[in-house]
């Protein structure tokens, strides 16, 4: 097999401002979504972006618009409580605008229905909070349809429509959303869309608050830059098919995404649970037809980081490429571009069974939570690696590993923890479990998957954010803060990154020669 060009799996998704490119689109857009009411007019969006083009965004999806979002700032307070879109728009003018007011107001989300179930709504949700931590405003307000409403009107009033939905004895597919994404009901708007027949007219005025809102000044303090990992301690056992396979990977990528994870880590080779359908003894060709999944595995992790919207570390895979196996670790982000590491260090057993290649060149990648590295199990266990991916900026470093026994499974933690202190940088050990009895060489399996911090006052106690049960099929959720990473390598107690004698010794990489 030659070597898979990714570019042609990359289905990339941006959330982005909209601009004047994009008003055809978003006329058709809106006549998918709201074929029953009156559409924008061009005079309208022109208007959006003359006035306030920051609160106004879209989601292109390999070109093409898929949903959008507009907004204006106002002081809420000066308005009536049972106003209508139209006073709250200026008739959706929003030359109202005002740029010293408090409340950023959301007038509008569409997303295609072609499209749902890819969670765009949350993303551009997503997109307008963010803008209120960035502008200090004080909170959220929208006033959302109940499109469900006319199929009970008959036997609830608005009041109790609304209870029944929060309540969840009743779907509503915009004030549902609207609940999970943290906004509460405020009150009740009659009359708010004229042409909403759907909604009887009703509102649901909602709001979600900023809660590191500064009264005293518009200026937005950092203090803090969460990112939350989900860890998967991943089962080995038979299966049956690749379907099967890519069911129990969503499942976990879902589980991710229900706990608001900014990534999801899947172990090493974890793709050889392929081989227990795969009618082939000798190891060294089975994994060659293993390999033959790659394309199948590249999508589908392709599609359920876009899906999900989760960053996810996919393990990694054998991979043939110019006659070569390699052992290669994805990294899918979560607006559908991809990257590949090569792992560096093959250990000997790899090479006696799989006749694995090393790789030569160590990448750092940037996310939407800052840059991180992987390293394939026997490779943290060269401490160089790390150094020079610190060096270059990473902040989080990528642990996929497969050990069969503690022996093997200790090496990789204690390297691990060693790494985090030595570098101050948090990393990552996401571990397989289990057995595959009918596949040569992949017998048993030990792990016990943990995230790790260095060893400081403000990180965890015993440098573990958290850690799994060993040897059993589990997830481990935790949060690392980057904002506490970067004040602790500039004032901590200790500052190995910048104690280091440099006129002593450094770190001389050529992977690049």
């Amino acid at each position: 097999m030659s070597k898979i060009d990714l570019s042609n799996f990359e289905k990339k998704i941006v959330v982005r401002n909209l601009t004047h490119d994009d008003f055809d689109q978003i006329f058709e857009l809106q006549k998918r979504c709201f074929p029953k009411m009156d559409p924008w007019k061009r005079e309208h969006l022109e208007s959006h972006l003359s006035i306030f083009p920051e609160g106004q965004f879209c989601v292109e999806y390999d070109g093409q618009i898929i949903g959008s979002c507009s907004s204006l700032i106002i002081n809420f307070d000066e308005y009536d409580d049972q106003h209508t879109w139209d006073d709250i728009t200026d008739q959706g003018y929003i030359t109202n605008h005002n740029p010293e007011g408090y409340n950023l107001y959301g007038i509008e989300v569409m997303v295609d229905p072609s499209f749902q179930g890819m969670k765009i709504g949350k993303r551009l949700y997503e997109a307008r909070k963010d803008l209120a931590h960035r502008m200090n405003l004080k909170s959220i307000i929208i006033g959302g349809r109940i499109p469900n409403y006319h199929q009970y009107q008959d036997k609830l009033t608005p009041r109790e429509y609304v209870e029944e939905v929060t309540y969840k004895n009743i779907y509503d597919p915009v004030l549902t959303f609207q609940i999970m994404n943290g906004f509460s009901v405020m009150r009740i708007n009659p009359k708010y869309l004229p042409d909403d027949k759907a909604s009887a007219q009703y509102a649901t005025l909602m709001e979600w608050n900023n809660i590191e809102y500064h009264p005293k000044t518009k200026r937005h303090f950092k203090t803090a830059f969460p990112v939350r990992i989900t860890v998967i301690q991943y089962m080995m056992k038979r299966i049956e098919s690749f379907e099967e396979f890519a069911k129990q990977v969503e499942y976990y990528v879902d589980v991710a995404y229900d706990f608001g994870s900014d990534f999801a880590v899947f172990p090493e080779i974890f793709t050889a649970q392929l081989m227990s359908f795969i009618d082939e003894k000798v190891p060294s060709q089975a994994i060659r037809k293993l390999s033959e999944f790659t394309e199948d595995y590249i999508e589908l992790f392709t599609d359920l980081a876009v899906k999900y919207n989760v960053n996810i570390v996919g393990g990694s895979h054998f991979v043939e490429e110019n006659d070569h196996i390699y052992n290669i670790a994805y990294l899918f982000r979560r607006d559908g571009t991809i990257e590949k590491q090569y792992k560096i260090h093959v250990t000997p057993n790899e090479k006696k069974w799989w006749g694995i290649q090393p790789g030569d060149q160590v990448g750092i990648f940037d996310t939407d939570c800052g840059k991180i590295a992987i390293q394939i199990c026997y490779d943290i266990q060269f401490p160089e690696l790390t150094r020079y991916a610190v060096d270059q900026g990473a902040n989080i470093i990528f642990v996929p590993f497969c050990t069969d026994d503690r022996q093997g499974y200790l090496r990789v933690r204690y390297c691990a923890q060693a790494r985090a202190v030595e570098n101050q940088v948090y990393t990552v050990i996401a571990g397989t479990v289990g057995n595959l009895t009918q596949v040569e060489n992949m017998d048993i399996q030990y792990a016990q998957s943990g995230i790790f911090t260095p060893s400081d006052f403000e990180f965890a106690r015993d440098g573990i954010v958290g850690e799994c049960n060993p040897n059993i099929e589990t997830v481990v959720v935790g949060d690392v803060d980057l904002e506490i990473l970067r004040r602790q390598r500039k004032s901590g107690t200790v500052r190995q990154l910048r104690d280091r004698r440099h006129d002593l010794f450094e770190i001389n990489y050529r992977g690049n020669n």
